[in-house]
């Protein structure tokens, strides 16, 4: 086992910093007459009109940079964006030369969609408006975001504290860019916009002070999450990626230990080698503690870290293969969440594993038909090796068990199932029905949307093994439930009494498309901001 506090950055890992590295989008807060900040845009809302007519409606927070437009030609600013196509749609992106009418040299109007009765716009509306704007905006080296917060003049805490996490987490994720490895600059990239500034009523508030360092915190290790994703599987196999993670939670005042291959067999971690035999590059198991003095609650994470999944014997097709160096990304969303948590202190211990591995095909893989002693001691009879990831996650859930938790969180890119039920934007989560209702919860207040399945016990009858405790899949190879097939397995590994969740991010983890609101083509870092919103929820608990 290497027991690690502090490590040096060898070249490799330095030459990866500064090729992968996304510079971070800086934000404050203003609460100055928005016709008057010196920035490169003044970014303002705009509602869609339901009339059935062409007319917009600028949000609350634009009055000021109105009526600078109102003495122009052509009927004053929002009509302006009428006849420029303006719709109000969200996150749709309108650009208008100031011509000296305001400080700024361009004001940018974002959709926030229909105006809601009475309240503000929804959070994650005001993500994604946010976030389209700073994309929009690549290249500046200031914009401000003059979005409603409120539907009063006067927001209370809540309403500030809501309003500034949404605008920030957006303004930061959506101006997000992955370094990447082009030996020469892509014609027309621009670098992201370097600061944002976001109008408050009251820059000085408490709320909103605070709302600020906990959205660039937690927007920081979003990103990080994105840049461990997106970098190139033959830089980040398992001894790299656990070099990595270790380093960048040696920065803070986590404890972090790293098991080896000589280690994960001499205490019988059977899951985690079994997956790792076909590759060159050995198998490894992060342990990464977050221990306040004085907490009374213990919180387990576990995300799957496999850093290319190949399928193994059981071969994937190679369409799309490339895809799968994202099969990582809930260990690495497990590792950014335990790096934010440390530096935002809830009072709550907070301990995340990490197992990672490489599953290739080559003569010493592991093979269909084989019998696994997993950590626990549950035999496991393998079917199919392209299910490699329950075997790493049950070997870690089984020795997160071992540290009593109150509560366990598992993370993972499990199976195609999820995105055939539930698509590419919203995960599955499974385990004790409370504590997937709470969260589903923090996944609708972070806009990482989940939805509870069940765990059918005829499900678990169908991985009956003739020669084990239980079967891999299911025995008849049938992929009716693949999803839940995963699930019931991995409650396999849980110690009774432990309240669980399985969180199946096949989908969301990767987003392979066109960038929409505050996504970047890439990994998406889901759930970092679930995770970080539960963990927080759980300290509060009295």
């Amino acid at each position: 086992m290497l027991e690690l506090r502090s490590t040096p950055r060898s070249k490799c890992r330095e030459r990866h910093h500064q090729r992968c590295g996304a510079r971070v989008t800086s934000l404050t807060l203003v609460d100055t007459d928005p016709a008057e900040l010196a920035v490169d845009a003044v970014v303002v809302g705009v509602y869609a009109h339901e009339g059935g007519d062409a007319k917009l409606l600028l949000a609350s927070g634009a009055e000021s940079v109105a009526a600078a437009f109102s003495d122009r030609p052509g009927g004053g600013l929002a009509e302006t964006l009428r006849v420029l196509g303006a719709t109000g749609a969200v996150g749709e992106v309108t650009k208008v030369a100031a011509f000296g009418a305001v400080t700024a040299p361009l004001v940018v109007a974002v959709g926030l969609g229909p105006e809601p009765a009475g309240a503000a716009p929804a959070a994650e509306t005001l993500r994604r408006a946010a976030g389209s704007a700073a994309r929009a905006l690549a290249g500046s080296a200031a914009m401000a975001l003059v979005l409603p917060l409120s539907d009063r003049d006067t927001p209370t805490d809540e309403e500030l504290t809501a309003g500034v996490r949404a605008v920030a987490e957006g303004a930061v994720l959506g101006a997000y860019r992955f370094a990447g490895y082009k030996t020469k600059p892509a014609a027309g990239r621009r670098d992201p916009v370097r600061k944002a500034v976001i109008h408050v009523p009251d820059a000085g508030a408490k709320a909103a002070k605070a709302a600020l360092k906990r959205s660039t915190t937690v927007a920081a290790a979003v990103a990080r999450t994105r840049d461990w994703i997106n970098t190139a599987p033959n830089e980040l196999r398992p001894p790299q990626f656990a070099d990595s993670v270790a380093a960048a939670a040696a920065e803070t005042s986590l404890e972090v230990s790293v098991l080896d291959e000589k280690a994960l067999a001499k205490q019988g971690y059977g899951g985690i080698l079994a997956v790792g035999l076909g590759s060159a590059a050995a198998p490894r198991l992060v342990r990464i503690a977050y221990e306040p003095a004085g907490a009374t609650r213990r919180v387990a994470l576990v995300g799957k870290g496999i850093t290319f999944d190949s399928g193994g014997v059981s071969i994937k097709p190679a369409a799309g293969m490339w895809e799968m160096k994202s099969d990582m990304s809930g260990a690495a969303a497990v590792a950014a969440a335990m790096i934010a948590i440390a530096q935002l202190k809830p009072k709550v211990a907070v301990v995340g594993y990490a197992p990672m591995a490489e599953n290739m095909a080559s003569g010493s893989a592991y093979r269909p038909g084989d019998v696994v002693s997993m950590y626990n001691g549950k035999q496991v009879e393998v079917l199919n090796t392209d299910a490699e990831g329950r075997m790493i996650l049950g070997d870690a859930i089984a020795r997160a068990c071992e540290d009593e938790p109150d509560y366990l969180f598992e993370v993972s890119t499990l199976t195609g199932g999820q995105v055939i039920a539930l698509g590419k934007r919203i995960s599955g989560v499974m385990g004790t029905p409370e504590l997937c209702e709470r969260v589903r919860g923090a996944g609708e207040r972070t806009g990482e949307p989940v939805w509870p399945m069940p765990l059918p016990e005829d499900v678990r009858k169908g991985m009956e093994s003739d020669v084990a405790d239980i079967s891999q899949v299911n025995s008849g190879m049938d992929r009716a439930g693949h999803m839940l097939q995963g699930g019931v397995f991995l409650s396999e590994f849980v110690t009774e009494g432990v309240q669980w969740a399985h969180i199946d991010i096949a989908g969301p983890s990767y987003h392979s498309g066109e960038p929409f609101g505050y996504w970047s083509k890439g990994g998406t870092g889901v759930p970092v901001r679930t995770l970080v919103e539960l963990v927080e929820e759980i300290a509060a608990e009295r």
